[in-house]
């Protein structure tokens, strides 16, 4: 009776239990508590962006073997990161002021500038220390991006506005243009060897071709729909997700950039409705989750490259010349640009994030090359993950510096009562 009665008990227990989304669904929801309240304790506490809480959870989690993501990204994972990038470029698209680079033409000549400044100063930084070119040109062309997404976070957290900031968020999104466009087309190329000019800038054509064309069916389709909704039904922001969702999906289908897609679909619909639209408070939650999720999977991913000292210098001096080429690239154009030096010297800090766009373009080298990918990912991660937190503090501090934060950078647990309040 004894030894019955347990495996009468587990019979019935095996027949009651029936398994949902499994226990990798329980971690990652655990995960992504633990990384809102790691967010909010930064925050709170040292009055740094949530993002910061959110890496460093993600770090944890990531050195201390959690398998939950596999690089180089695929299935599902790669695509809720294309995703949150998706929503976080067309919401930057969508703002990206294209009547202002009529009036004041070098901000364009900013962004180029620094850009190119950027790629060639860690291409040849890289070649110098004896890295193999095709290595290095993947490592400098993911160089070249200023976290948007990192960005708008550290500006969301502050409650910033101004011309550093404003600014820096064009650079940011332009620049993230460039390197899209030239990192996804590059990766096609990586195991080949193109002679000519014109098998060189065909894939670009390629991959701006078809995000295009996705991008205008997403702009067209949210135009369509804002004839007849309020944009700030709920309705509104559920059709907005689940286009953007389609058109990152559609775009990677086909050869695209899901990334660029919705970079290109923010644009065109500011282009077709140029009245002022907010963006929709009911996807604030869905699109905060989402954001999370992203920079959590980043730092999880990143954490998993190869560290090691030999490598450690050459990473440091991907980050150094990179942030000295941005901040040369804004200060050199700026004359007739509207911006003080002062100002110029704030936006070229404000621009040394790195984060998802950066670690999308890496995975898109390391899939297409095997071979070359290890080393790829042995400096291109432990940068991203370094310059997803040391870019949002600096930031966070290029912002307060230049007095566009509309809070005081003081920790709220140390405030007053009705500063907390408030």
């Amino acid at each position: 009776m004894t030894s019955f009665l347990p495996n009468d008990l587990l019979g019935f227990w095996s027949e009651w239990v029936r398994p949902s989304a499994g226990l990798p669904t329980v971690l990652w929801s655990l995960l992504l508590a633990t990384a809102a309240a790691a967010g909010h304790l930064v925050q709170r506490y040292m009055g740094l962006p949530k993002v910061v809480g959110y890496s460093i959870v993600g770090t944890v989690v990531g050195f201390a073997g959690f398998e939950g993501a596999i690089w180089p990204l695929q299935g599902i994972s790669l695509f809720l990161l294309e995703l949150g990038v998706a929503i976080v470029l067309f919401e930057a698209g969508g703002r990206l002021p294209l009547r202002w680079f009529r009036h004041n033409p070098m901000v364009l000549v900013q962004s180029l500038l620094e850009s190119t400044l950027t790629y060639f100063g860690v291409f040849w930084a890289l070649h110098w220390l004896g890295i193999p070119d095709p290595v290095a040109n993947p490592i400098a062309l993911m160089a070249i991006v200023a976290s948007p997404a990192v960005l708008s976070r550290v500006v969301i957290d502050t409650r910033a506005s101004g011309p550093v900031t404003e600014r820096a968020m064009t650079l940011a999104t332009l620049n993230t243009f460039y390197a899209l466009a030239l990192g996804y087309a590059q990766a096609g190329l990586i195991e080949h060897a193109p002679t000519g000019l014109l098998e060189k800038l065909n894939p670009v054509g390629v991959v701006l071709g078809l995000s295009f064309v996705v991008g205008g069916l997403m702009a067209l389709s949210l135009r369509s729909a804002l004839r007849v909704m309020s944009p700030t039904s709920e309705n509104t922001s559920i059709l907005l997700l689940a286009i953007i969702a389609a058109g990152a999906a559609l775009a990677a289908h086909f050869g695209g950039s899901a990334p660029l897609a919705a970079l290109i679909g923010g644009v065109l619909l500011k282009a077709l409705n140029p009245k002022p639209w907010a963006w929709p408070r009911q996807l604030g939650t869905a699109a905060s989750l989402l954001t999370m999720l992203m920079f959590v999977l980043v730092s999880i991913v990143a954490a998993q490259a190869d560290w090691s000292l030999p490598v450690a210098s050459v990473v440091l001096s991907v980050i150094g010349v990179r942030a000295v080429a941005k901040i040369a690239g804004v200060a050199i154009a700026n004359p007739g640009s509207g911006a003080s030096w002062k100002q110029a010297f704030w936006v070229g800090c404000a621009m040394s994030p790195l984060s998802s766009i950066a670690l999308l373009i890496t995975s898109a080298f390391v899939t297409a090359s095997p071979l070359l990918g290890a080393m790829i990912t042995q400096i291109a991660l432990p940068a991203i993950l370094l310059m997803e937190v040391l870019g949002a503090v600096l930031a966070t501090v290029a912002i307060h510096a230049a007095g566009e934060s509309s809070t005081p950078w003081t920790p709220e647990a140390f405030g007053t009562v009705e500063d907390t309040q408030r």
